[in-house]
């Protein structure tokens, strides 16, 4: 890949490249490290967590910091590594995968990235400046309103920032897939992760501005002194619900569409044959996004809305059921009568489909409404969340690591090591939550500091932090595999996986112009039409010329940091005059930087057809 330079750079010269690239392919990669290391920050919370429940009545940590822990945790994976780690692959194979140079917006898309690092930093400052937040990853109203410490001044701020660049970077994918396909690429022959890609970038459009309005009430209410969410002021704390759930029940299709459409390219590649019922999963796609964007309520049914309303929300929950056992159908059926090749991506699909269903089935349990009112706050909502978040979205952005990792860093992750951390992790995984719905049905609520000796709940608690530590000796193989091939592992052949798609067709590493020239797709999974055609390459749909491509750029990174600082004003206001300081101070970066962006004329720069004629021709 382009990012893999082929003049070596001395390190200052790449920590520079890197904080001004608006390349997507390197974006791709630092959205990988960024999520990257909020994963492990989230799994160590997840330890903590387990640790202080492997024994009753432990004393491991304090109750203020396990809830401080419990908090960070949620909210840490779910926004600052799930959905990082998606737009990492988004970024890097997307553009790819439909024959385009770039992204539509690079400079946005930087500045996406740049907002999400800088809200995530700002959240967690909150461990060294006051206490992080308390009162869960819903930030339920009134609660987080009179929390006294400022950990959800950090939570609401440092939210609103990530949540920006999340935003950006689902328009510009939007507008990207619509605009920007090559020649032949129609909808009907776009990659299913390019589709999942797609209608994860239209939830996102409908779903984060719920979120952006409700943390701006929270923003008011906290430093501000507005009440929207205090009842006895006049407020309402329900609102607060209904806007968190608006956007967090599709953040969950967001999260496993893109990772439904990883398993679909894996699933393909190494059973050697078209995906089954392509255009059924393309339906089924858009199918599960309407039916997740509509029932939101669903996490509510025993605040008090009504028989009509509960009954509504259950069996639009239901239905949902529907569309996504057409794709475990269509998998299995893709996969019968396969070549099967049975490499570390594929065990992380295979590993994938059981778990998920076990996932899905618990979802139809809890959209009970009536059953719903025994399992809620139970560790019953904990395994089911867990079975289809991390059985959903951490197996596939795993296997998308092994997958993608020779498209995006020219070099294999070494097979043995893959199969030790799926084995690992797969089994950890199962130890940890499955036991989990039992301890929920036995009357374990989840939130919960610590239980007591004598309420049967010892054993469970017990297995299930032993699957917890096995999952994390797992990740540490993971680890010890990325560090290991990166300093000796020998560079990859272009097509490795005797792929099918177009980000197949590069050479390795990829020009940061991505196309020579852009490539003529005639059929669904276009390099296999020409493999099996005799041509072994893509063919051009156009000759060689001159190639636009967009200037670096420091401003998305001070833009970012702007905001930054103008957040940590707003926060300390109240306590020290230094806070409307850094309030000015960052306004001032945020809109000098801005008033730049508007006034320089950037108009990029070519590369000349006489160079790129020099290297040879061909759609590459």
């Amino acid at each position: 890949m382009s990012t893999a330079a082929v003049e070596k750079q001395g390190f200052g010269a790449t920590l520079w490249d890197y904080l001004t690239t608006v390349d997507h392919k390197k974006i791709g990669i630092l959205y990988l490290l960024g999520g990257g290391f909020f994963f492990l920050l989230g799994g160590l919370e997840a330890m903590l967590i387990r640790l202080q429940l492997m024994l009753p009545d432990n004393e491991l940590i304090g109750a203020q910091f396990y809830n401080e822990i419990m908090t960070m945790h949620g909210t840490t994976m779910i926004f600052l590594a799930a959905m990082p780690l998606i737009f990492a692959f988004m970024n890097a194979i997307v553009p790819l995968q439909i024959g385009a140079r770039d992204v539509a917006f690079p400079f946005v898309n930087a500045l996406g990235f740049w907002l999400f690092l800088f809200g995530g930093l700002l959240l967690n400052l909150s461990w060294f400046m006051g206490g992080a937040p308390d009162g869960g990853w819903t930030a339920y109203a009134p609660f987080s309103i009179w929390s006294p410490t400022h950990g959800f001044d950090f939570y609401a701020i440092g939210l609103q920032i990530t949540g920006f660049g999340t935003l950006m970077g689902g328009i510009n994918f939007i507008v990207t897939i619509v605009n920007m396909r090559a020649p032949g690429m129609t909808y009907m022959r776009m990659p299913l992760f390019t589709w999942t890609a797609l209608i994860a970038s239209v939830l996102i459009l409908f779903a984060f501005p719920a979120l952006t309005v409700g943390l701006f009430l929270m923003t008011f209410d906290r430093l501000f002194g507005a009440n929207f969410f205090v009842p006895e002021m006049g407020g309402n704390e329900i609102i607060w619900e209904h806007l968190f759930w608006i956007f967090g029940h599709p953040e969950v299709y967001i999260l496993v569409l893109p990772a439904f459409g990883i398993f679909s390219e894996v699933i393909t590649t190494f059973s050697k044959k078209r995906l089954f019922g392509y255009s059924a999963m393309v339906f089924a796609t858009v199918l599960i996004a309407f039916f997740g964007f509509m029932v939101w309520a669903h996490h509510m049914f025993t605040v008090g809305m009504g028989p009509i309303a509960n009954s509504i929300f259950a069996i639009a929950t239901m239905a949902i059921a529907v569309p996504t056992g057409i794709k475990i159908f269509n998998w299995l059926f893709t996969m019968w009568g396969g070549n099967i090749r049975l490499t570390t991506p594929m065990l992380w699909a295979a590993g994938f489909i059981p778990t998920f269903t076990i996932g899905g089935m618990t979802g139809v349990m809890v959209a009970v409404a009536a059953a719903d009112l025994q399992y809620h706050d139970t560790y019953f909502v904990v395994a089911h969340f867990h079975y289809v978040i991390v059985g959903g979205v951490v197996f596939g952005l795993i296997a998308a690591t092994h997958y993608w990792w020779p498209t995006m860093f020219g070099k294999i992750l070494n097979e043995k090591l893959g199969k030790w951390t799926f084995w690992l992790f797969f089994i950890g995984f199962h130890l940890t939550f499955f036991i989990q719905h039992f301890l929920g049905l036995m009357g374990m609520p989840r939130r919960y500091w610590k239980f007591l000796p004598g309420q049967e709940l010892e054993v469970g608690n017990f297995i299930s932090t032993i699957g917890a530590l096995l999952m994390a000796v797992g990740t540490i193989i993971l680890l010890y595999n990325i560090v290991k091939t990166t300093v000796s592992g020998e560079k990859s052949d272009p097509d490795p996986w005797d792929g099918r798609t177009l980000e197949w067709s590069l050479p390795n590493p990829t020009p940061h112009y991505n196309f020579k020239q852009l490539p003529l797709v005639r059929g669904l999974d276009p390099l296999w039409v020409e493999k099996t055609q005799g041509n072994g390459k893509m063919i051009p749909a156009e000759p060689v010329n001159d190639i636009h491509m967009p200037n670096n750029s420091f401003l998305p990174f001070m833009m970012s940091l702007g905001l930054f600082i103008a957040g940590l004003g707003f926060i300390f206001r109240t306590d020290s005059t230094m806070g409307y300081v850094g309030i000015v101070a960052g306004l001032v970066i945020f809109f000098g930087s801005m008033i730049i962006r508007s006034v320089k004329d950037d108009l990029g720069y070519h590369i000349h057809k006489e160079d790129l004629e020099e290297e040879g021709a061909g759609a590459e």
